[in-house]
Parts: C-alpha cells; structure tokens; sequence
C-alpha cells in the first residue's frame, strides 16, 4: 500500500515538471521576439539578419525536437495516469480487503505477543536449565569414575572366579574321600549286620540239624559264600585303606558286594522260610500265622493328631487363605502374599501336576511354608527326610523281611495306607494329608521317586477312581510272598505332595522328568533379614474336608474359552519353541489348570499373576544350560512378555539379573525371584 502511494505522487510530480517546462519555453520565445525587435535597426546588415535568423531557426528546430519530446512525455503521462487510475481502483480495493482482514491482523498479533511470552519463558527455562546442565555433567564426570571402579571390580570378580575354581576343585576332592569313608563305615556295619544274621540262623540250625540235614548242608553251604564275602569284604576294605584315590574302582566292587549280599540276604530268607514250613513254624518263632502287614496297619502318629482336630466349620476359600496368613504372622514368617498364593495354587492342581518344589538356599523358609500352610488349614503334615543313601523305591516305602517274615513299612508306607479309602475299610474319611520330601535331592531323585511320581501321574480322573480297573496302573503294590492277594495302596487326590531342595555342593540336581511334572517355587536370597517377631497367637488347627477342598479345586476346562488365557499360553509356547525347549499336551493343560484354580486377587490381575507364575515355575527351569550368547534375541523376547503383557516387573528383573549371573559361565541358570 505504501509502495502504491509513492507511485502516484512521482507521477503527479512528474506531470507539474512537464507543465512548468511549455510554461518556461513560450516565456523564452516571447523574450526572444522581443530582442528581435529591438535589435532591427538603420545599421542592422542583411547577413548580420539571416545568420541571427539561421541562429533563431536553429533554435526553434531545437525546441520543436524538445516539444516533441514533451508531447510523448505528455502521451506517456496519459498512460501513466491511466495506470494510476487503475491502481487507485486497486487502491481501494486493497483498502477494502485491508479492513476485512483487521481480525485476520488482530489474530496475527496476538499470536506474536503469546510468540514474545514463549520466547521469555524459554528464556527463563534456559536459566533454571543452566545449573541443572552443571549438575548433569557433575553426575556424568561421577559415572565415569564409578565405571572404572567396575571394571577394577570385574578384574577383581574374575581373578575371585579363578580362586574359587580352585577351591571348587579341592573342596570336590575332600568331598569324594568323605564319601569313600562313608561307603567303607557302612560297609563294616553291614558286614556286622551279616554276622548277626549269620549267628541266629546258626543258633536256629542246630536246633533242627536232626530232622533238617539236607537243608543243614546248604545253610554250611551258604555260611562258607558268606565267610568268603566276608573275606572279600575285608580285602576291599584294605583297599580302599591303602588306594584311598582310586574311588570309582572301589565304589564298584562296592556295589558288586551289595549285590552279593542282597542275593546271599535272598537265599538264607528262603532257607529260613523252608525251615519254618517244615516246622510247621512262622518265621518268627510264633505258633500260627503271623499277620505281614501287622506293622503297617499301625496308626502312624500324623493320623493320631488328626483324629484330635475339631471339623473345620464350612469356610470359603479366601478365609482359609486368611486363615494361614495369620497363623504365619503368629509364628514370625513373613512370606509374600503372592508367594502363599502360588503354593495353594501348586496344591489344587495335584491332579496335573504330581507336586511342588520349593528350591533355594538353606534358610529361606522352604520347609516351614508347607508345614504353617497344612496346619492353618487343616490338612495333616508328614515330612519325610530323605537320606543321601536312597536308591530303590523301597527306601520310601518299606521292604519285606525276608527272616522276620514280616513287611518293614516306613512311616509314609502307613500314612498312605490310613488314608486309602479304597483298599482299606480303616481308612481316615473326607481328610487331606500333605507330605513333604524334605531335601529331597540329597540323593537322586529318579532312583528312589521315579516310579511312585509315575505312579501319581497314572491316576484316573476323580470321577474315576472308584474303578478299579482304572486306578491299577497307578495302585502300589507291596512286594510280599506267600500272600494270595497282593496288598495295594492308591495314592488318592486327598494326598498333597510337596519336596524341598538346597542347592549347594552336597545335592543333585533334580531330573527332567521330576521338573516336568512339578511346580517349582524358587526362593532366591532374601534383600534384607527379617526379625522374625511373631504376631499374635496361632489358632487352633481344625480339620479341613476333602469335601470342602474339592469344592474349591476346578477344571481347566472354565479357562479354555477365555481368549486372553488360551492366547498368552499359545505365546508362551511359541517362546519355549524359539528357545528349543518345547512343552507338549501335558504341561499346557497343567498352565491352564494353575491360571483356573489361582485365587481371586484385588485389581482383577488373577489371570496375569498365575501366568506369570507358570513362566517362573515351569518354563524358567526349563531352560537350565541354554547358552546365553546363543539365545539373547529370545530372552528379550521372554523378558517382554513377562514385562508388558503380564505386567510383572519383578519377574522381568530377576531374568535380567540371572542372565547377568549366566555370562560367567555362559549357562542360563534360573536363580528365582525375590517379591
């Protein structure tokens, strides 16, 4: 707008020139003549008038040139003002959109003045800025330092690792001399024991050697092996004195003398089994017949306390829960909720999965969990300690004396046996009973466990047990002669099975199969030591219900509609295939089963909870020895599921801080979660 005035007035100031210029040349013309004029006079010579005329003409050639250039100054001017009329016409158009965009300019300065207000707040945030940038490079100076005092301490760590390799290395040694001594003790205890049952079937010989001659020459027969085996034992034993370092050799002859005595126990049994027919004698010196299973039909002492328990009123299952919490705070436990949740869980779903294992530590509250739990609830409690000498399943269950005549059953053998509704008419009615294996990797867990935990596993659905055809895969058989019918226990759903587990240098390590078919609660260190002070009194125990209990268990089946649980377990199953560890039909609908049976929990986070507590318990363990370095896309893959989709933080650090734990070796190792 500003431009378009300026133009205007140059033209008018253009056109006044041209004007004042015609005004100037008439006034030179008129000035001119009149010099003429009076110039003419008497002297005036022609030549001296026609140069003055030459001159004038000239002159007026020249203005006539200049006129005619005005008059196309004045013919561009007409253009020009024209133009100017046209730009006037513009002009006022232009005003007129001016003033239509007055709010369209009051926006624009507004949104300059609230530009001007950024600009001062920004200045004013670079000066908070400023001292917070000082401290930022203080902070970052200080995180140098503190890295090259942890690669100081990973030289530190790893020159720690060398030393204790080491010491690994002697403490293995002193512990493989510790066991030779040991098997050496036990056997001259049982080379003692074969003396006395050498002397007492010696004692009863002669008693009979009259009638009995023939049978007297095979027991002469069977003493002198048993002298030569003696010998051979003593000889052994001298070995073993003077080659402590040569273990593996001994401990075979070792084992080649067990069996030796095993056959020779076998053959003086019979012997001493014709003896009594011919006698017409029990084995045992008594007149008639002594009943085998006398010993195991006594009342063990876990069945006596539960007969003195009151019937637990009917309760739900949050209060039973509440129930054993409480009773944890009087005995100063403290245990996570979610931790007391997962185990109750583990317990229900005994129909998919035979046990759980609580592993960790020594110290960490694995064996005082299952026995408050069984007694806030009312559930009977038999810990089984298991000794580093199991191998059979008889060390479980008992074994037939072959010279007494009778079947030596272990305490387990007798609670199983009470509480067998199906074969025995005695048997404790609408009652749980838990049993724990205590350190249960003492020894290993596939010799003396393999074939009872195949045993659990064969059961028939609930609905089915009362069929005897479908429970005999699963029924065990006691191993006793001379009895027409063979004695069978039922390992029934009203028995809980729980083990505990260190880990140090005196365990094994449990089986695949062992870990396929448990749930594993894995107690990692604690972050702090608790102090343990009780608060308030324990309840009474009272007897919970078989009744009750089932009430609470329930089906896989009331998930598997649920999208959220098939879909996150069809995930969890892609993750196990990734890592090369695939899972089948079994441990699927065992997931499933613990995600139906978890309790309800506030915040509606059952679901995700449970899931995330199969992925600790069943897949985690599971991928004991995966090369770190091999599979780190899929432990970030795992880690991610466990973060974002279940929502469980905690679990998704402790993966992170056992794959740290893992790069020393390069074996993934799951080292648990502390809650």
């Amino acid at each position: 707008m500003d431009g378009l005035l300026t133009t205007n007035t140059l033209i008018a100031y253009g056109i006044m020139g041209i004007l004042a210029l015609l005004a100037m040349v008439q006034l030179i013309l008129a000035v001119r003549h009149d010099r003429i004029v009076t110039a003419q006079g008497p002297a005036a010579t022609l030549e001296a008038l026609e140069s003055q005329i030459d001159v004038k003409q000239n002159t007026i050639n020249d203005l006539e040139a200049e006129l005619e250039k005005r008059r196309e100054a004045i013919a561009v001017v007409t253009d020009l003002q024209a133009e100017v009329d046209g730009l006037r016409r513009q002009k006022e158009e232009l005003l007129a959109e001016w003033e239509s965009l007055r709010e369209r300019r009051d926006e624009v300065a507004a949104v300059r003045q609230e530009t001007e207000a950024v600009v001062i707040e920004r200045q004013q945030l670079e000066s908070e800025i400023a001292p917070l940038r000082e401290k930022y490079l203080a902070i970052k100076e200080k995180v140098e330092r503190a890295e090259e005092l942890l690669a100081r301490n990973d030289a530190l760590k790893r020159e720690y690792e060398e030393i204790s390799g080491q010491v690994d290395d002697l403490r293995d040694k002193k512990r493989e001399l510790e066991e030779a001594e040991e098997r050496v003790s036990r056997l001259e205890a049982r080379a003692k024991d074969l003396e006395t049952d050498n002397a007492r079937l010696e004692g009863r010989k002669s008693s009979h050697e009259t009638e009995l001659g023939e049978l007297n020459a095979r027991v002469a027969s069977e003493r002198e092996v048993l002298a030569q085996t003696q010998t051979e034992l003593g000889r052994v034993g001298a070995e073993v004195a003077a080659q402590a370092l040569d273990l593996r050799r001994i401990a075979g002859e070792i084992e080649t003398l067990k069996e030796t005595r095993g056959t020779l126990d076998a053959r003086l049994a019979y012997l001493k089994a014709e003896i009594a027919r011919n006698e017409g004698r029990s084995v045992n010196g008594e007149t008639g017949e002594a009943d085998p299973l006398r010993e195991l039909k006594e009342t063990p002492p876990v069945i006596t306390a539960m007969r003195s328990w009151d019937p637990a009123p009917l309760q739900n299952e949050a209060d039973a829960i509440k129930r054993v919490e409480r009773r944890l705070r009087a005995k100063g436990l403290d245990y996570p909720s979610r931790t007391l949740r997962a185990f109750h869980t583990a317990m229900k779903v005994n129909e998919t999965t035979q046990m759980a294992v609580l592993a960790g530590i020594s110290g960490t509250g694995k064996s005082q969990l299952p026995r408050q739990y069984a007694a806030g609830m009312g559930i009977g409690f038999l810990q089984v300690p298991v000794q580093p000498r199991w191998d059979s399943p008889q060390d479980l269950m008992g074994f037939y004396n072959y010279i007494e005549g009778k079947f030596r059953p272990t305490d387990m053998a007798r609670a199983l046996w009470a509480m067998d509704e199906l074969n025995n008419d005695d048997a404790e009615q609408d009652r749980m009973m838990m049993i724990l294996l205590d350190e249960m990797n003492l020894a290993r867990v596939e010799y003396y466990f393999s074939d009872f935990l195949s045993r659990l596993e064969s059961r028939p659905r609930p609905s089915d047990v009362g069929d005897a055809n479908e429970r005999k895969d699963a029924e065990i058989e006691l191993e006793i002669p001379n009895m027409e019918r063979a004695p069978r226990i039922f390992p029934g759903y009203n028995l809980l099975f729980a083990g505990t587990m260190n880990e140090d240098e005196s365990t094994q390590s449990l089986s695949d199969k062992v870990v396929d078919r448990a749930n594993i609660l894995r107690f990692a260190a604690p972050k702090k030591i608790k102090d343990g002070q009780a608060d308030g009194e324990a309840e009474p125990t009272k007897a919970l219900s078989q009744e009750t209990w089932n009430r609470w268990v329930r089906s896989s089946a009331s998930v598997e509609g649920d999208t959220r649980v098939a879909g996150r377990v069809e995930e969890m199953l892609d993750l196990m295939r990734d890592f090369k560890r695939p899972f089948g039909h079994r441990l699927g609908r065992a997931i499933m089963a613990y995600a139906a049976n978890y309790p309800e929990v506030e915040g509606g986070r059952g679901v995700d909870d449970a899931l995330a507590d199969q992925v600790e318990m069943r897949l985690l363990p599971k991928l004991r020895g995966v090369e770190v370095d091999m599979a780190g896309p899929q432990f970030s893959k795992l880690k991610t599921f466990v973060e974002r989709d279940l929502g469980d933080d905690a679990l998704a650090q402790a993966i992170d801080e056992s794959m740290t734990l893992a790069e020393a070796t390069g074996q993934f190792v799951w080292s648990g979660v502390t809650r």
